[in-house]
């Protein structure tokens, strides 16, 4: 049976809002869930819609950050470099020019990607924040990681609802690891349940946003988002109920292409 996974992408032409962010365990506070704007310093959303706040990205070095290779066509990153200009972003509170983009030689199209993977190079080294630097051990199965995303809130009873422009975490447990990673919305409501205390999701626009490691050494990054598994319950206005399967670029299996680019002479 083939598998289809949905990208988190916001598609004017069916929506009306943004849809991006943090979908919760329906008897948690938000509060809970809710970050400052200095929390995760190193991810940024690639570009601002209004109120909208579309694709993240992660600082992985003084002069790279990562992504999804699809979210450089969903927002004007990949028209703006082709035009031989600068991109502009954000990074804790302070603008950052990107002037390069690299996809990964295995991404085929954003309808058809094999691996959704793209590096952005600054036109300047980013001295602040600290980077995170990228997992290198296949040894996620079971692992819990730290979600980072901006904008459509919602309820796992319900699915994404509204978007708030809240910069949100939450936390899952990585229940696939082949080619890519997978995490699975426990639903705490039946019986031996194994949701976490911050249990959540990525939702619809959160493309490229991080799958955080916490180790001894500090925060390493596990996985890029790259969408949602489309079962027989999903619907675009329910996604991220519990039971959603979200999907990650498994980087720890890309670490010779991703220090091949960061290491070469670009």
């Amino acid at each position: 049976m083939k598998i289809r996974v949905v990208i988190l992408v916001y598609l004017l032409s069916l929506f009306a809002r943004s849809s991006h962010g943090i979908v919760i365990r329906h008897d948690v506070g938000p509060g809970e869930y809710s970050l400052r704007s200095s929390d995760f310093p190193q991810v940024f959303f690639l570009e601002q819609q209004g109120m909208r706040k579309v694709c993240g990205a992660t600082l992985v070095s003084d002069l790279w950050a990562l992504t999804a290779a699809h979210c450089v066509g969903e927002t004007s990153l990949g028209s703006v470099i082709q035009r031989g200009e600068e991109f502009e972003v954000e990074i804790a509170n302070t603008e950052r020019s990107i002037d390069l983009v690299v996809l990964h030689p295995d991404f085929v199209s954003p309808n058809t990607p094999e691996v959704d993977l793209a590096l952005l190079r600054f036109s300047q080294e980013v001295n602040y924040p600290e980077p995170i630097p990228v997992n290198t051990q296949p040894k996620e199965l079971g692992e819990v990681v730290t979600l980072v995303g901006w904008g459509y809130f919602g309820l796992g009873t319900t699915g994404r609802q509204y978007d708030d422009g809240t910069k949100r975490q939450a936390e899952n447990r990585i229940s696939h690891a082949d080619q890519q990673l997978r995490t699975f919305f426990d639903d705490p409501r039946l019986p031996g349940s194994a949701a976490l205390p911050l249990e959540g999701t990525l939702s619809l626009g959160d493309s490229g946003g991080p799958a955080f490691l916490e180790t001894p050494a500090g925060l390493l990054i596990a996985g890029v988002s790259v969408g949602q598994i489309e079962g027989p319950r999903f619907s675009e206005e329910t996604q991220g109920q519990y039971g959603s399967i979200a999907v990650f670029e498994r980087l720890s299996l890309h670490i010779e292409w991703i220090s091949g680019v960061i290491n070469s002479d670009y």
